[in-house]
């Protein structure tokens, strides 16, 4: 990883992602890889250490330093010297060729710092003690490589979850091809045990899904036709064939990479603020140095307080503090998406680990969003079936899970014409020259039907008005159950200080039923999309806020919130952008486990931050006094790095609970 302690300011465009097992891809700070102190170029895959060159070649300055070390106590002192020197030669090739690449570019970093100590150092013969520095530096820099890269590993392993192949059924038979090449509409034939290329649909026969390594949903679920079933999943005893919904490169667990690997290049309010004050340190450290040797010879003792100059230069280098951030960014997020929480940004991890309200959408969200028409109103009964047919004839063009209720409940929906849809009140088309209308009972009064609308939204159903011709011809009665776990998670945010509140474009009286049941006390109802975004500026500006959603509605309110949460890698394109953080699954329990799993890594960051601070606060003094020479003054920094990267790490394990239990 690069130690570019002068990166771009926030705002630089950043790079398109690269491999994840890259060492090249090391981008968080936005920088260009030809000016990577450490661009190793790249391999997909974390090789065993004894494998590694790039990790090999620290192993041997530090075996040549050992052998140097015992030659020179044994007063064998030219070859002690020369194996020094090959020591030395050895740890700083991983370095200073980078160094110098970057100072022609007219940018400063930590190996520049070395460069210049290791070089003073020899020049005043200390040959071994910068030996020391190099093998030191060296090595923590090929294990923060590896670090990074292990994290990294873990998700592009997602993909490997994608089969090279799939069998597709043609008119001529069924045929194998490269996943790759699957477009829309393709029909997938799935057998047992098979994994699934891309996103798609049941067509026809059931089975059981097993989509734990991309959802974190353990349990298999049934699947019939009609029912969706992502790319990675492992089928089940059933054979089932899929009507594909996305091309074989472009899917939902595609998406998932990509959505993280774009993270990479995001920076976060700590991984600003490492920056900030990373940045100017390495200046003013060259700068103290100078002077430092310029006041050596003012008092006449120049190559006493030269030492002492490069001796500081390496207790004020910022190594730690120039990875104190990265390295827990990456391991957590690239944990968080292995248990199926895509994180998109390292400044939405650290907001979601600082979250104190989650509002929540009601429909799809805290609903299992398969609402079904419960009951038909009509003026006479035997209009019944038509009233039906007029709202499924509107509601097929659009994509609203009540519009999919509508329409399945219909056998013959009606053919209109000039159909628009108006968000968060319903749709407007034409019927044989009249104006059909349907939407909520606050865009059209239920007239009539006003006693019976109220019945129902008291049983906790959502009530659809049609209207003919500028008269209400009758209403549609629709139920969607809330989810099982819903009042479990609520009870498990409550528990960790969390508050709850929910957001509905429903009436009041369905919302507070369902609101009650899950046992949130603070909801609002009949809000437009424009009405939720507003509530959730309300929210933000005295709490930290986090909204989840999962709809094209939902989208201004998940960009006005904190952080957006999108349920559902596959579900809305428009909810997906507009969000911060999104959900491969639609398991609510991840809501708490994501936050815990946030808040852990927030912990961790700060403490690297801390610690950094501390050790260069610590050596400075030790350093200018004398008290520690340039080993010891190496050694201690190096360690302090070593720590910070383990402690790092330590974000990369998953929650104890996946999905906690109340």
């Amino acid at each position: 990883m690069s130690r570019d302690c002068c990166a771009p300011e926030e705002g630089v465009e950043p790079r398109k992602p690269t491999p994840a097992g890259s060492r090249a891809a090391h981008g968080l700070d936005g920088e260009d890889d030809e000016h990577d102190e450490h661009d190793h170029g790249g391999s997909e895959e974390v090789v065993s250490w004894w494998r590694d060159r790039h990790l090999l070649l620290p192993i041997a300055s530090g075996v040549l330093l050992a052998g140097g070390y015992v030659l020179e106590w044994s007063g064998v002192d030219l070859p002690a010297t020369i194996v020094l020197a090959v020591s030395l030669l050895a740890g700083a090739a991983t370095f200073v060729p980078g160094a110098v690449k970057r100072l022609l570019h007219r940018r400063l970093g930590v190996g520049l710092l070395m460069t210049i100590a290791a070089a003073g150092a020899v020049l005043l013969g200390h040959i071994g003690e910068a030996a020391a520095l190099a093998f030191l530096f060296s090595i923590a820099e090929a294990l923060e490589d590896r670090a990074m890269d292990k994290a990294r590993n873990g998700l592009r392993a997602l993909l490997s979850l994608i089969p090279e192949t799939a069998t597709v059924s043609k008119l001529s038979g069924e045929t194998t091809v490269p996943a790759s090449e699957l477009r829309v509409l393709d029909i997938l034939v799935i057998r047992p045990g098979d994994r699934v290329a891309t996103d798609g649909i049941v067509v026809s026969g059931r089975s059981s899904i097993d989509a734990s390594a991309i959802t974190g949903e353990s349990i298999p679920v049934e699947v019939g036709p009609g029912d969706p079933v992502p790319a990675g999943s492992m089928n089940g005893g059933g054979s089932i064939q899929l009507e594909a919904t996305a091309d074989g490169r472009d899917n939902s667990l595609t998406k998932i990479v990509e959505l993280v690997e774009q993270a990479n290049a995001r920076k976060g309010e700590r991984a600003r603020l490492a920056d900030r004050i990373a940045k100017p340190l390495v200046p003013a450290v060259l700068i103290l140095a100078g002077l430092i040797i310029l006041f050596g010879f003012i008092v006449g003792d120049p190559l006493l307080w030269t030492e002492r100059a490069l001796v500081v230069l390496v207790a004020a280098s910022p190594c730690a503090l120039a990875i104190a951030v990265p390295v827990t960014v990456i391991s957590a997020i690239g944990a968080a998406s292995r248990f199926g929480v895509i994180i998109k940004s390292g400044e939405a991890f650290e907001q979601l680990g600082a979250v104190e309200l989650v509002v929540f959408d009601k429909t799809g969200t805290l609903t299992r969003g398969r609402p079904e028409v419960v009951t038909v109103e009509a003026v006479d009964d035997d209009q019944r079936d038509r009233v039906l047919a007029i709202a499924a004839g509107l509601e097929s063009h659009s994509t609203h899970p009540l519009a999919t209720a509508i329409v399945t409940a219909s056998p013959d929906p009606a053919a209109l014409v000039d159909v628009t849809e108006e968000p968060g009140r319903g749709i407007t088309g034409t019927l044989h020259g009249q104006t059909a209308r349907v939407g909520s009972p606050r865009w059209i009064g239920p007239g009539a039907f006003g006693e019976r609308a109220a019945s129902l939204e008291e049983q906790g159903m959502t009530v659809v008005v049609v209207e003919l011709g500028g008269k209400v011809v009758g209403i549609l009665g629709i139920r969607d159950e809330l989810k099982p776990e819903a009042a479990d998670t609520i009870r498990q945010l409550a528990a960790v200080g969390v508050d709850t509140a929910m957001l509905t474009g429903d009436n009041a009286r369905t919302a507070r039923a369902l609101a009650r049941q899950a046992g949130i006390t603070e909801m609002h109802a009949e809000l437009l999309p424009g009405d939720k975004a507003s509530a959730i500026q309300t929210y933000s500006a005295t709490r930290r806020t986090a909204m989840i959603g999962d709809g094209i509605n939902d989208a201004p309110a998940l960009a006005a919130a904190d952080v957006g949460i999108a349920m559902g890698v596959s579900g809305s394109d428009v909810a997906i952008e507009s969000a911060s953080v999104a959900f491969t699954g639609n398991d609510l329990r991840l809501i708490p486990a994501a936050l815990l799993h946030a808040r852990r890594g927030r912990r961790i960051m700060t403490g690297n931050i801390v610690l950094s601070l501390a050790i260069i606060v610590a050596l400075f003094p030790l350093a200018l006094l004398g008290v520690l020479g340039l080993a010891g003054v190496v050694l201690v920094h190096e360690i302090a790095e070593v720590v910070v990267i383990l402690n790092g790490v330590r974000a990369a394990r998953r929650p104890r609970s996946r999905m906690p239990q109340g």
